[in-house]
């Protein structure tokens, strides 16, 4: 079984990207949904400034933290190669850096900065409004799920 500092960050990544998880499962369920059913400018606007919300300390501590976290791990188990656990941490590792943090940058962010370019009252705005939300939901659903499935193989690297 894992143990000492190794097994504290084992639970942590856990943690960690289960707590990204649950953020990315929350946009995917209602938020997004919400935002789709306003009329585009006001979709827009909120949006917008949700995403101004999402690069402060809050969040960025969550998700950079975990980031940082699972490549700590996936350098400690490579290193290490403990008897037990190390499939399942290096699995880990690659859903989430891969599969949650890879997707944001090459799927998510370049959407937002696209959305955040346009005058949520402009008719550019509104027909990019329903193409933003299908394409930014589903590259979500992907970033949660690899989140999600991070955070069970670290428990299962600790079983």
């Amino acid at each position: 079984m894992i143990d000492g500092p190794y097994f504290v960050l084992t639970a942590l990544g856990v943690l960690g990207t289960g707590l990204v998880a649950g953020v990315f499962c929350g946009f995917s369920a209602f938020v997004m949904k919400g935002l789709a059913a306003l009329p585009p400018a006001r979709g827009v606007a909120a949006m917008q400034a949700v995403n101004a919300a999402a690069v402060r300390p809050a969040f960025m501590v969550l998700f950079l933290g975990a980031a940082v976290l699972c490549a700590v791990l996936t350098v400690v188990t490579f290193a290490r190669w403990p008897a037990e656990g190390a499939v399942e941490s290096l699995v880990g590792g690659a859903l989430y850096l891969i599969g949650s943090f890879g997707l944001t940058a090459v799927a998510n962010v370049p959407r937002n900065d696209t959305l955040a370019g346009l005058d949520p009252e402009s008719a550019e705005a509104a027909a990019y409004w329903p193409v933003y939300v299908r394409a930014w939901t589903s590259w979500n659903h992907l970033r949660a799920l690899a989140s999600a499935g991070a955070a069970v193989a670290y428990l299962l690297a600790l079983t």
